[in-house]
């Protein structure tokens, strides 16, 4: 996508530190967090929220993922929020999986 910030970390174009990736997804630290750790999870398809998604497993993997982060990043007690429109807070119009944790 064109004008995806996400594409354009994944892709080097905007600076960013990725946290944790694999290769079904990467992780960075939110710009703007709400919580004391506020972790997002993104696919590296760019694909634009879950409405669009048809690969399942790709959800299983971010949250396989989310494991692996949570336990690098010693992550005990979390919630995990997936926004879907812009109605719903979707600022981002690429599927990303909040991780918050106090």
């Amino acid at each position: 996508m064109e004008n995806c910030i996400f594409c354009k970390i994944l892709n080097k174009e905007i600076p960013s530190k990725i946290i944790y990736e694999d290769e079904t997804c990467f992780a960075i630290n939110d710009i703007n967090p709400k919580a004391k750790k506020h972790i997002l999870v993104i696919p590296k398809k760019h694909i634009e929220s879950l409405n669009e998604v048809d690969d399942f497993d790709l959800i299983k993997k971010m949250f396989e993922a989310i494991k692996k982060i949570n336990k690098q990043e010693n992550i005990t007690h979390f919630r995990t929020q997936i926004n879907t429109g812009k109605l719903a807070g979707q600022e981002v119009m690429h599927l990303h999986i909040h991780i918050l944790s106090n």
